[in-house]
């Protein structure tokens, strides 16, 4: 009788992790374990369709990741809830940390345009809803530890907290069945959805209308309809009732009325959860544009506002990181500004003056070092290596201002197996990032909730430098503590 043999880097105690069974592939043992627990995406061929579907891509194994620096990451999500809702709130931060880059970018400067509409009319709404999730690869130092560096934050559509619940299930049986029980139960159970969930029904339940609906605003194409369907079903769970729509829809059948409330479809909107809208592509007209400001407009609580959209900048990271900003926001709190600022990678101004010169000669010199990025969202936009140089000394006047430099984080590889459809069986050269999302809610004032609801890991090959799972580079994956 035949045996396959698969093995991965590590376990948990640092022996090797080997598939030795006879009679089970563990490729088809693994795909089937993510079609039975809903790890589930449309097709290429059908995006709209769900007559058709295939598993989401992912590991055939966990990865190890340092019990400690996990750790640290659920631990700061809290105060980084706290941040985001402060520079939402603070009009004269937005408008000097933006200052440059909407004037040279295009897409910012239509958000802000919208942000500076809503700071003139006042807003509809004293209810904040903010769901977002934090980024970090784990840099790895000379003494051979590792130390937890923020990629970025999200503060809009956040994804894959719906299907990291299932992507749990699938790893610990593939750990139960290659035989190794003790790392299958050291899986830590994880459901971002109903931490999202939770914080939306709260903030409906402050809206104080019944009979009101959540509105999904999604985009007319959606392989990843699956993820958003978990928060829908959870919110169902707490008898909540969801609707999607698109840009183009709330536009032919949404108004306001005279107190500015949001109806669609004769349906009353107390929360609109943008999973669409981030990126420029996801606005095809000027009535995509106008159809936003009259969302913003409204009474319905938007997750996100405008503003805490443009905090999600990446211009914003890069102030933040600026010697004594972060004490702004936490005056008296100096271990909170010590545990966010740990996290901190290196990061540089592109502004025009000395200080730009000085980080456009430094990314010149060594570009190898660093990684350019813009303000978009999405997966794929940073730039590289000689490209580095490519972009910024094509770059004319302040054309450089629409970027940030950012030191490169160079983490600690793993070998792991990368499940997608159609794709061979091969051992892979691995880099992981540690996503944990945070949910909060405020009134006027008061924070009445504010949570580290779950997290996310993402593993992709090292061939690759830049790419989430939608965008089809890295893989869902489930971090094994050790």
């Amino acid at each position: 009788m035949k045996r396959e043999r698969v093995e991965h880097s590590r376990n948990s105690h640092g022996s090797p992790l080997r598939w030795e069974r006879p009679l089970q592939s563990p490729p088809t043992t693994a795909k089937d374990a993510a079609l039975l627990n809903g790890v589930l995406m449309r097709t290429k061929e059908a995006p709209n369709s769900s007559e058709l579907v295939t598993y989401a891509p992912f590991t055939l194994f966990p990865t190890p990741v340092p019990k400690a620096v996990f750790q640290q990451a659920l631990d700061v999500q809290t105060h980084y809830n706290s941040l985001v809702d402060k520079i939402s709130q603070n009009a004269d931060f937005l408008q000097e940390a933006l200052a440059s880059t909407v004037e040279v970018d295009d897409f910012t400067s239509r958000l802000f345009k919208i942000h500076k509409q809503i700071l003139k009319e006042g807003s509809s709404q004293s209810v904040v809803l903010g769901l977002n999730r934090s980024d970090y690869m784990l840099d790895q130092k000379e003494d051979g530890s590792s130390a937890l560096k923020q990629i970025e934050i999200n503060t809009i559509s956040a994804s894959f907290g719906g299907l990291s619940a299932g992507i749990v299930c699938v790893h610990k049986h593939i750990l139960k069945v290659a035989g190794r029980l003790e790392d299958s139960m050291a899986i830590l159970d994880n459901n971002p959805a109903a931490g999202l969930a939770r914080a939306i029904a709260k903030a409906k339940e402050l809206y104080r209308s019944v009979r009101a609906v959540v509105l999904i605003l999604v985009s007319d194409t959606e392989r990843n309809i699956y993820d958003q369907r978990c928060v829908e079903m959870e919110l169902m769970k707490l008898n909540i009732f969801t609707i999607q729509r698109t840009f183009e829809d709330v536009h032919a059948r949404g108004s306001l009325d005279k107190e500015k409330r949001l109806f669609i479809d004769g349906m009353e909107v107390a929360v609109v959860y943008y999973r669409n809208g981030y990126v420029p592509q996801q606005y095809k007209s000027q009535q995509d544009w106008d159809t936003r400001l009259m969302l913003e407009r409204s009474s319905a609580i938007k997750c996100p506002d405008i503003a805490t959209h443009l905090t999600g900048t990446k211009k914003v990271q890069q102030v933040l990181a600026q010697p004594g900003v972060l004490e702004r926001f936490f005056p008296n709190e100096l271990q909170v500004v010590e545990q966010i600022r740990a996290t901190f990678a290196g990061l540089y101004t592109l502004d025009m003056g000395l200080e730009g010169d000085k980080t456009v000669a430094m990314a010149l010199q060594d570009p190898e070092r660093y990684v350019l990025k813009p303000q978009r969202e999405g997966g794929g936009n940073n730039i590289y290596g000689s490209e580095i140089c490519k972009v910024l000394q094509e770059a004319k006047g302040s054309d450089r201002t629409m970027y940030i430099l950012m030191d490169k984080i160079k983490p600690t590889p793993s070998h792991n197996y990368l499940l997608r459809r159609d794709s061979p069986l091969t051992i892979s050269n691995c880099l992981s990032e540690l996503g944990v999302f945070g949910a909060y809610v405020r009134q006027g004032t008061e924070m009445v909730m504010n949570e580290q609801v779950g997290h996310l890991l993402r593993t992709k090959s090292s061939v690759h430098a830049d790419g989430g799972v939608a965008a089809g580079v890295a893989v869902l994956d489930n971090p094994l503590l050790y």
